[in-house]
């Protein structure tokens, strides 16, 4: 029998106890690392990692391909990673997604899509984890498992509603940059192959000097870039709900090898400190006025798998996967996925989901975990501890690591420390104004006022009007008059763009 939740107490650990905080995680001081004693956010992702089984939790359909990331511009000066060495050719592994949708959901409906790439280096596995968009709905890992679910599906009819959505959202304006792309055109590519993607976090590079900078990573379809409107998008909903993962294995299959051009926007590091956007928040970009673009390489996919679920479903990302010359940020979202999608997979695919060939370096490797569920291959009779006296080597560095960055203050359960220019709404805004055209707002319009009369309720309604005002005030009335009276005023004068 159900047990009655008592809506009069706040939310509670499993244990019954009162939880601390189901907005923050716990860091040093408001911009520094997480830290592994948070228990709760730790209880929260990790059961969140183990709610459905078999498929992915978020990016459950998708599709991809293997190819080769060739090095072609010298970054030494940035970075030592042997992948990015010029000239460097490097095996590798794309796979594309949409977010919310199931396994068997349509490819083209309305969504973010991800963006995931595994480099088969010489130093080890490189992950690249992010989007075609280049930021992200939220800044804190807390509140990811909600985000997730307010996409998802009602517990009592099973099914999917606009009014949880918007609920999430509106009480959480720092998905206003992400929300606005998805409700303009790049919500809806029209292929994988024409779209860009984003690694979406900043990391962190090291040279040889040991000199740290932080970076994001840019990929530009050499395709071009092309979206569905929404009746498009819905009629191919209907027609091949595969669409996108078709595409892809047939252009392939006829030689049509998609390519993309690998950019960098690199900051000094000691710029972060003082740089008036928060340069770890998720939810921002970065003006490439400020860091302009840095050509890299190219990637292109040019084999597609032999068998689907063994290469693509059972491939398995996580941008903890690092290798020398690539450090992770203190991207708060970065370090909740560094753990939380590694450890969606021990749950997802198993203990040793690392064996699998997919998953599997080209390099040798010593590792200290042993057996656990599917265990393939083994350390023999070799010691299976460290230190040892039987001369299997171990891992012992000390002091102060090389993809490391100092942290001080008192723990705390907080937002980042604003800066001048860390608002949640002035970067969506000059993504309505400056870079979306005439047709692009009128159909952002349309797009918005369709998703709001589909149940949305009061009070999630009247504050999803607010929510757009703040973005846009034009756009934000025209939303609400379209909604409310069936038509959508005229555009503000001084709206269009030449």
């Amino acid at each position: 029998m159900t047990k009655p939740i008592d809506q009069t107490k706040a939310s509670t650990t499993s244990t019954g106890a009162p939880a601390v905080s189901d907005r923050n995680s716990l860091t040093i001081g408001a911009d520094g690392p997480i830290v592994l004693h948070d228990v709760h956010f730790l209880e929260q992702m990790a059961h969140f990692n183990r709610e459905k089984v078999p498929e992915r939790q978020p990016h459950a359909k998708g599709g991809g391909a293997f190819g080769v990331f060739e090095t072609t511009a010298d970054v030494s000066k940035y970075t030592k990673a042997a992948l990015f060495k010029k000239g460097a050719k490097t095996e590798m592994l794309a796979r594309f997604s949409t977010v919310a949708g199931e396994a068997g959901s349509p490819d083209t409906w309305r969504d973010v899509r991800g963006f995931s790439l595994k480099f088969y280096t010489e130093e080890g596995n490189y992950d690249l984890v992010g989007n075609n968009t280049p930021i992200f709905f939220v800044r804190d890992p807390m509140k990811f498992p909600h985000f997730i679910r307010s996409q998802k599906r009602l517990p009592d009819s099973g099914l999917r509603d606009n009014h949880m959505q918007w609920d999430f959202w509106t009480n959480n304006t720092e998905t206003a940059h992400q929300v606005t792309y998805l409700m303009g055109p790049r919500g809806l590519p029209r292929t994988w192959r024409h779209m860009n993607g984003y690694g979406s976090h900043t990391y962190m590079w090291i040279n040889k000097s040991g000199e740290k900078f932080w970076v994001k990573y840019h990929f530009h379809s050499q395709q071009g870039v092309e979206f569905f409107n929404n009746a498009e998008a819905m009629q191919m909903a209907g027609m091949d709900a595969d669409f996108h993962r078709r595409d892809l294995f047939d252009a392939i299959e006829k030689g049509q090898h998609p390519k993309w051009v690998m950019s960098v926007q690199v900051m000094p590091y000691a710029d972060a400190k003082t740089y008036r956007i928060n340069p770890f928040d998720l939810t921002k970009i970065w003006p490439h006025k400020d860091y302009p673009l840095i050509k890299v390489g190219t990637m292109t996919l040019n084999r597609n798998p032999e068998n689907f679920f063994a290469e693509i479903e059972q491939a398995a990302f996580s941008p903890g996967n690092t290798v020398p010359g690539i450090g992770l940020s203190p991207d708060k979202m970065l370090l909740g996925r560094a753990f939380a999608y590694a450890d969606a997979q021990r749950n997802r695919i198993g203990t040793n989901f690392h064996q699998l060939p997919v998953n599997q370096p080209k390099v040798p490797t010593n590792t200290y975990m042993f057996d656990g569920q599917m265990t393939y291959h083994h350390s023999g009779a070799a010691p299976v501890y460290a230190t040892n006296s039987d001369g299997r080597p171990w891992a012992d560095g000390t002091g102060t690591v090389h993809d490391g960055w100092e942290a001080d203050g008192t723990m705390v359960r907080s937002a980042y420390t604003l800066r001048a220019d860390d608002d949640d709404f002035s970067q969506p805004g000059v993504l309505v104004r400056e870079v979306f055209n005439d047709a692009d707002r009128d159909a952002l319009v349309e797009t918005v006022a369709g998703a709001l009369l589909g149940g949305v309720r009061s009070p999630v309604l009247e504050r999803a009007f607010d929510y757009w005002k703040s973005i846009d005030a034009d756009v934000g009335l025209r939303i609400e008059a379209r909604v409310l009276h069936g038509s959508a005023p005229e555009p503000a004068a001084g709206m269009s763009e030449s």
